[in-house]
């Protein structure tokens, strides 16, 4: 990294900064609010190095706020993941101190050192899909919590209380049999119509709300929608959180990053893999919610599902696997719409007719079961051990007779022969392979 480096720890009311060249040789420290005074001092004060950076922590949480102002200004703005940030202070020399003068330069640090740190840019469409992606997942938790408020009132209420899928029209249905005639029952009555009355509330906002992410979602160019299971919500949360997706090198990176790439726990001689709860967990419920619909449907997707339950596996390890294909489905969509000329109308082509999966834009490069010869398995990211190359052991008879055909040959020092163990090694299959 050439320049200045700005290491930014940010919280709510101030923010603390460690500037760094990039020989790591310390140049300032400093403190200062977030308010337009202290914000309006940090800039003015880092001015005076002209080719500057700014890595602040956290961009898309704590950070978002000083990052945007930044981008506003037009300065340059790195994202340092909190995880990056938090071993280098477990391996710097101050004991793992917890403080915002470690903290900003432990952020510096990382910035300097670690190549491919995602750089922020502006663009509005993204902002505005990220703003009503995050309104929709609050009025998702909301419907939740007034859902299971009435489902606790109905149950004293109703007897055998409500079913798991409840409606406000069943919950009015319910209502409208019980006339409680002591004061406690005529209290919860009135609770759970008010309840009722704030569900068709919600209910009527994300209708809204999912209307208006659909034309965000169509007008951005984007085809995730054509991939069947990926609703208007879904699309929005994977283009608001992936942004770039040139800043992912291959679908394994892609699919390290979502949460579905199985983790390699080999040791010594044995290989295996474990499951990853890291990643983006947003975009891993994403591609669960979607493999739930394709397993519930005639797709591609659950005759895959029902390969893997006849290989062996449980119905979870069969899920995981769907999973990690569904990721890499979701990253070629991404990759074809960077690649694809901006259209005028948010539409979809006309020539996306319906694929094997039965929806438009499924085809056998866009289908979760990536039919061979186009793509070879993915229950794990990683490539595993190499192949046995070495050559079946040879009798005695065999060793003379190629010695007699062919001249002699000395052997190069230096050079050791491995023993075939006679254990099965297992690779993944190549593109190409059925």
């Amino acid at each position: 990294m050439s320049g200045i480096m700005i290491g930014v720890d940010p919280h709510k009311v101030s923010v603390t900064i460690e500037v760094r060249d990039e020989r790591e040789v310390l140049l300032a420290t400093g403190r200062f609010g977030t308010d337009t005074g202290g914000y309006k001092a940090m800039v003015r004060y880092c001015r005076q190095w002209p080719r500057r950076a700014w890595a602040v922590e956290g961009a898309n949480g704590t950070g978002r706020p000083v990052a945007q102002r930044l981008l506003a200004d037009g300065e340059r703005v790195l994202d340092v993941p909190a995880k990056l940030a938090a071993r280098a202070r477990v391996f710097d020399t101050g004991n793992a101190r917890k403080t915002d003068a470690h903290d900003a330069h432990a952020i510096v640090m990382v910035a300097l050192r670690t190549q491919g740190l995602r750089e922020l840019t502006v663009d509005e469409g993204l902002a505005v899909l990220r703003l009503l992606a995050d309104r929709r997942d609050e009025l998702s938790r909301s419907r939740a919590q007034t859902v299971n408020r009435l489902q606790r009132l109905l149950a004293e209420l109703v007897p055998g209380g409500a079913k798991r899928d409840l409606s406000s029209f069943k919950a009015r249905d319910l209502l409208a049999r019980v006339r409680p005639r002591d004061l406690p029952g005529r209290t919860r009555r009135q609770l759970a119509v008010d309840l009722v009355v704030e569900l068709e509330a919600v209910d009527h906002k994300l209708k809204e709300l999912t209307r208006r992410l659909r034309q965000e979602v169509l007008a951005s160019g984007s085809h995730l929608m054509d991939i069947f299971g990926v609703g208007p919500a879904g699309a929005a949360r994977i283009l608001a959180d992936v942004g770039d997706v040139a800043r992912f090198p291959d679908r394994a990176h892609f699919a390290s990053w979502t949460g579905t790439a199985p983790i390699d726990a080999s040791s010594g001689e044995q290989c295996r893999h474990r499951l990853s709860r890291a990643g983006n967990r947003r975009l891993n419920h994403v591609l669960y919610m979607a493999g739930i619909v394709q397993m519930r449907h005639d797709t591609d997707g659950r005759a895959y599902y029902r390969r893997k339950l006849t290989e062996g596996k449980t119905p979870m390890e069969a899920m995981r696997c769907l999973r990690r294909r569904l990721s890499d489905v979701v990253y070629r969509q991404l990759v074809a719409d960077a690649q694809a000329p901006a259209t005028t109308s948010g539409s979809p082509p006309a020539e996306s007719k319906a694929g094997p999966g039965g929806h438009p834009g499924a085809t056998l490069q866009s289908s979760a079961a990536d039919l061979p010869p186009d793509i070879g398995t993915s229950d794990q990211s990683l490539p595993g051990p190499a192949p046995v190359t070495l050559a079946p052991p040879r009798t005695a008879a065999h060793t003379r007779a190629a010695s007699a055909a062919a001249p002699q040959r000395r052997r190069a020092r230096g050079v050791k022969v491995e023993r075939p163990t006679g254990r099965t090694t297992l690779t993944p299959t190549s593109a190409g392979a059925p």
